[in-house]
């Protein structure tokens, strides 16, 4: 057999603003997606994550990139990669 390397799989990143930094180490961050809906308007739908934030570095309004890791708890999935922009 050939030697296989092992690679991770691809990871997705988005970008998103900071809405509460209310728990230690986890903050919520929402994506804002334009959606099409069928009579024909674009609507703005809001996702929100729950991100692991191991410094608590960001505050509300920030804006942050975050990418899927492993389940770190029932809800958390994302970690905290870097923040773009600070809250004015």
């Amino acid at each position: 057999m050939e030697n296989e390397t092992k690679t991770r799989n691809y990871r997705k990143t988005r970008i998103g603003i900071v809405v509460s930094d209310a728990m230690d180490k986890t903050r919520v961050v929402a994506i804002q997606n334009n959606v099409h809906h069928p009579i024909g308007k674009i609507v703005k739908k809001t996702t929100k994550f729950k991100v692991h934030d191991e410094n608590n570095e960001s505050h509300v309004g920030d804006k942050v990139e975050i990418t899927e890791t492993r389940h770190l708890s029932k809800d958390k999935y994302f970690r905290l990669v870097r923040i773009i922009e600070k809250a004015k």
